[in-house]
């Protein structure tokens, strides 16, 4: 019961579980994005696809096709474990947008979801992918 204990109030981020957390916590959260927000930007489950908005004003062409990167390119990335904090700033630039030109002045029920991507993409970008990754195979080449 004590070694029981010892392991729920135990705040070592060493560890198997803390690998296995950030592993499941990248794929969830990636499938999210490209489930919720990337298909249908391709028309995919939607009777239309959804237009990118542009608040940036940049040109057309290229603000839809990094939109798309960002919501369905670079989380595969993050699933894997690639380049992974070199995947998540274009996602960041993406969510970061979304909440603060485009959403700043909703309520907080519209912007939340930029919101909690950007922490969790941030919380990622700090800590990285963690053992099971492809970024830690790479690293020890």
């Amino acid at each position: 019961m004590k070694k029981l204990i010892q392991t729920i109030i135990n705040t070592n981020l060493e560890g198997k579980l803390i690998h296995l957390a950030l592993f499941v916590f990248r794929i969830a959260l990636s499938l999210e994005l490209i489930v919720a927000h990337g298909m249908k930007k391709l028309g995919v489950g939607v009777a239309e696809a959804e237009q990118v908005p542009n608040p940036l004003h940049l040109p057309e062409a290229f603000n839809s096709l990094f939109a798309d990167a960002a919501n369905l390119v670079f989380p595969v990335f993050v699933i894997f474990g690639l380049f992974t904090r070199i995947a998540i700033l274009p996602i960041l630039a993406v969510t970061l947008t979304g909440y603060f030109i485009l959403h700043w002045n909703d309520a907080l029920l519209i912007k939340d979801t930029p919101f909690m991507y950007s922490l969790c993409y941030l919380f990622l970008l700090f800590v990285g992918p963690g053992k099971y990754s492809i970024d830690q195979y790479l690293r020890k080449i």
